[in-house]
């Protein structure tokens, strides 16, 4: 049986009292009527009081959640902006719309932004923009007073529980992008009650690893933030690989959950703003260039990447790259590289020094101490030293200079360039260096900073110094011919490259603003024929057309006229055969005896005078 109905003369004596009700003929109630009141006032009342209790108890269980699971962050000492209340870019923004330059509001309140309901939306912080400091000398002035804030969500759907640490950062300064306001997030998945996994989101992407593979501090998960970008890693020392090219470290601030206050994110009013945390392009052409260049602001945590890190944490997770242990491991490798470097240089110059100092003890280290100055005319020997000398200098050049070009000559309105403009270059002093053209002109897209140069100079000055005391032109040759062919090996791997880009699955069709680029089209053109070529990509959505072409740098050139001279100069000590000048012990110097004696003119003098001396009896007096 359910509860009779209670008008107005059963409510009204609670506001106006019993008393005046009674003597007013419009108002009668009795005292059956008064019980029934008493019963559903109190029935509302402890209905009230025990959801409220449940609310209250649900959300100091997610905070104890939170905190017990809350990571601590490692920040990389170049690192100028942390996690920050929302507060701080909400107060100095306008908002605005794209394709609009007049803003829509200039004074924000947080609960204002539910009037926004468009992701064309962006909110544009005033205090500076993407090509200059002004957010971060803004933030870095008011630091201390700010404090610090990551917001934390519990996500149960009873079958599986994600715990998820949003943190906002109000500028984005990474080394490939800059964009005002930055969202990233890390999350800790459990099974059966227990944590199993954890996801890190690095730009679009991410990573995940095992609840065992992760860094942590009791329950407590680290997290290595790359500087500027804010990406999170796993290991304070990744980030190097992909072009990305993060610079990871844990010698900067080290954040526990003492040093941060930790909000749910739940109940945040602003949660529900649809439209970018940061500028995102007054122009529609703007907009369009600043989404694929890494400039638009981005999403809030309910709509990044279409809202699958919100909606469905554990599917986005199961989308990111797991981590490897063998990558770790290169990862290491590449973190300490200089490192390793100079360490294994230093081992490499002592043995070295004293296999120099046992052929100087046993043989003797002649008379030019670096055997590849005995030039003497020209003779072969001599002439395989001068090639070997070119060499050593073409190489250096080359250095210095393009080893594979990528151009594009884009026909396409607001595009247009003028001529062929470097999309892509390889080279040995910055490895791979990818930019596309823009309104502005070229805009870096991303690098691979790979040390050629180093691998190719220290490797010179080596084969200089092992010449040292070589007493043979045939050993000498070796070394010289080695060396040629390791320089190819730059221009080898270039090749090997790009013939396997053809393999790559590419999506058919890529979509720009509105108009759609064939890329597999593309790069199977450039597989087919590495060595240099062109091909013209029509786009008929905007009656535009671009034209790529390829090939190999004067850089790349000149490491293969280099080691040519070496191969030849190598060749040419191989059969001359002769040794360079006379050893302490011959028997000992050499592989096989020598065909002859190089000897220079002073030389055959000085032992022509010797052996007539000692031929020549002295005269009596």
């Amino acid at each position: 049986m359910g509860y009779p109905l209670i008008n107005v003369p059963i409510i009204a004596p609670l506001f106006i009292g019993y008393e005046e009700l009674n003597n007013d003929e419009k108002y009668l109630c009795d005292e059956e009527d008064m019980k029934q009141l008493f019963v559903c006032v109190m029935a509302v009342l402890i209905s009230f009081c025990f959801f409220g209790t449940l609310m209250v108890t649900a959300q100091g269980d997610d905070q104890t959640l939170v905190q017990q699971y809350a990571p601590i962050l490692y920040f990389e000492h170049g690192e100028t902006c942390y996690p920050v209340d929302v507060s701080f870019h909400l107060e100095n923004s306008y908002v605005y719309a794209i394709g609009n330059e007049t803003p829509d509001d200039m004074d924000i309140e947080e609960f204002d932004l539910l009037e926004y309901a468009s992701d064309t939306y962006y909110l544009d912080n005033q205090l500076g923009g993407i090509d200059d400091t002004g957010i971060i000398d803004a933030y870095q002035t008011a630091m201390s007073s700010l404090g610090y804030t990551i917001y934390g969500r519990v996500y149960d759907t009873g079958v599986s529980m994600v715990i998820q640490y949003w943190m906002f950062y109000a500028f984005n300064s990474g080394e490939q992008n800059q964009h005002e306001g930055d969202w990233e997030m890390v999350q800790v998945v459990f099974s059966s009650g227990e944590p199993s996994q954890v996801m890190y989101s690095q730009h679009h992407i991410g990573q995940r690893a095992s609840w065992g593979q992760v860094e942590k501090q009791g329950d407590h998960i680290k997290v290595y933030v790359s500087r500027g970008s804010h990406a999170n890693y796993l290991r304070s020392y990744s980030g190097m690989v992909g072009v990305a090219s993060d610079i990871v470290g844990a010698n900067g601030k080290i954040w526990t959950s003492d040093e941060y206050n930790l909000v749910l994110l739940d109940t945040q009013p602003w949660l529900e703003f649809p439209g970018r945390w940061g500028w995102a392009g007054t122009t529609d052409e703007q907009a369009i260039e600043a989404s694929i260049l890494g400039q638009s602001g981005p999403f809030g945590p309910k709509y990044r990447e279409d809202g699958l890190m919100w909606d469905n944490p554990t599917g986005w997770g199961t989308s990111l790259l797991a981590a490897d242990n063998t990558v770790f491991l290169l990862e290491w490798i590449l973190y300490h590289f200089i490192l390793l470097f100079i360490v294994i240089s230093a081992i490499s110059v002592a043995v070295l020094c004293y296999r120099i100092y046992r052929r100087h003890k046993t043989t003797g280290l002649g008379p030019r101490i670096v055997s590849i100055l005995y030039i003497d005319g020209t003779d072969s020997k001599s002439i395989g030293n001068i090639l070997c000398i070119v060499g050593i200098i073409v190489a250096l050049i080359a250095l210095f200079l393009p080893w594979y070009v990528i151009t594009t000559d884009i026909g396409v309105a607001g595009y247009e360039t003028k001529g062929m403009a470097n999309m892509m270059t390889i080279d040995g002093i910055n490895g791979v260096q990818i930019q596309i053209p823009g309104l502005t002109g070229p805009m870096p897209m991303g690098s691979i900073i790979l040390p050629f140069s180093l691998f190719i100079a220290i490797g010179l000055v080596f084969m200089i110094l092992t010449t040292i005391g070589i007493a043979h032109s045939k050993k000498l040759g070796r070394k010289y011919l080695a060396r040629g062919v390791r320089l190819f090996l730059p221009v080898f791997f270039i090749i090997i490259a790009l013939l396997m880009l053809g393999m790559i699955p590419f999506e058919s069709m890529v979509e720009t603003g509105s108009a759609y680029v064939d890329v597999g089209e593309i790069f199977s053109a450039i597989s087919s024929s590495p060595s240099g070529g062109n091909t013209l990509v029509s786009i008929p959505e905007v009656g535009g057309e671009i034209t790529f072409q390829w090939g190999f740098g004067l850089g790349g050139i000149l490491l293969v006229v280099a080691g040519i001279c070496m191969v030849i100069a190598g060749a040419l000590e191989i059969m001359t055969n002769i040794e360079l000048y006379p050893s302490k012990q011959p028997g000992d110097a050499d592989d096989e005896p020598p065909a002859v004696y190089a000897k220079k003119p002073s030389d055959v003098d000085t032992d022509s005078q010797s052996t007539e001396s000692k031929s020549t009896p002295p005269k009596k007096p």
